[in-house]
């Protein structure tokens, strides 16, 4: 196991001035947004059951109808994995950088505190990002992940499938098209509440483009007349009255439409995902060594298959 951080650019002047910057991160908006089904609480597996009848109203007669409707229960199972996150750091290499102050003057040293707060942050940031890849396109052969939506979908042969392309400003709006076409025509989701156009960062930033009047049945000017200045930044955007979420951990030209009720992340405590915990081993085994640790279970399922439409 590597326990050694990489520490560039250091410029010890006797106090630590300033704060940590990582790389932009993802987090799990698809999960912290509602944009899912949040199953917590499974231990190993929960099993989904669903309902369908055949046309429940009859013509009136004196007796009980008893080949009347008919009930069909299905079920899918959603089953978790165990993940773990293991990161250890030797605190010597802190000893001659700009942290040093932090950690007193004895041998027996604690890691820097600022670095601390800032390595369980970042930490439980990068479990969020690498969650939300595996919710949405994770593949359970690859380690670290489970099957995701899409995964699942794909595998599905009751979904929708419409055949994507490199999405663009110039074709987005046909694009999407397609996914509300498909939508009317082979599911009854147009219009339910919970409903959206789950989509990749490129095809939300090449609809943000296309209504800035990059289309040509937009006009120059775009929405409201503001060219490319319409949009703020995180502000609820929609097609054809279907509202759209950017879905991070969705594949480029990927897209798929559905009910939030029709689609499940499940996970042991929420509060797994969330959670990680700095371990100084040193007072048990002799080392230099501290060691950041995370455990949860996670997964993924899809409802009713033939209520998707999956665009890729």
């Amino acid at each position: 196991m590597a326990d050694y951080p990489t520490i560039t650019g250091s410029t010890y002047a006797g106090e630590f001035a300033g704060k940590y910057i990582s790389a932009a991160l993802l987090s799990a908006p698809s999960i912290d947004g509602g944009a899912v089904t949040v199953m917590p609480n499974i231990k190993h597996k929960e099993v989904l059951q669903n309902l369908t009848t055949s046309a429940l109203l009859a013509n009136a007669t004196c007796d009980f109808q008893t080949e009347g409707a008919t009930v069909t229960l299905t079920e899918k199972v959603l089953e978790v994995e165990d993940f773990q996150l293991n990161l250890q750091l030797c605190k010597s290499q802190f000893h001659s950088n700009w942290q040093a102050a932090e950690m007193g003057f004895s041998s027996f040293d604690n890691l820097p505190k600022s670095f601390e707060d800032y390595l369980l942050a970042y930490a439980a940031s990068k479990v969020a990002g690498e969650i939300e890849v595996s919710l949405w396109r994770g593949v359970d052969a690859t380690a670290g992940q489970f099957d995701g939506l899409v995964t699942l979908a794909t595998a599905d042969g009751t979904v929708n499938d419409v055949t994507g392309t490199t999405v663009t400003a110039g074709n987005v709006i046909d694009e999407l098209g397609k996914i509300v076409d498909s939508m009317n025509t082979n599911t009854n989701i147009y219009g339910k509440e919970d409903t959206r156009i789950y989509v990749s960062r490129n095809i939300m930033a090449a609809y943000v483009r296309a209504l800035g009047g990059f289309q040509a049945t937009i006009g120059a000017n775009g929405v409201d007349n503001k060219g490319t200045m319409w949009y703020s930044n995180g502000a609820a955007i929609s097609f054809d009255g279907i509202p759209l979420f950017m879905a991070e951990g969705l594949a480029a030209n990927t897209a798929m439409a559905a009910q939030a009720s029709n689609l499940f992340f499940g996970c042991s405590l929420l509060s797994d995902t969330q959670e990680a915990r700095v371990i100084d081993v040193s007072q048990y085994d002799g080392s230099d060594h501290v060691r950041v640790i995370m455990r949860m279970a996670c997964g993924a399922q899809i409802g009713v298959g033939s209520d998707i439409v999956l665009y890729s």
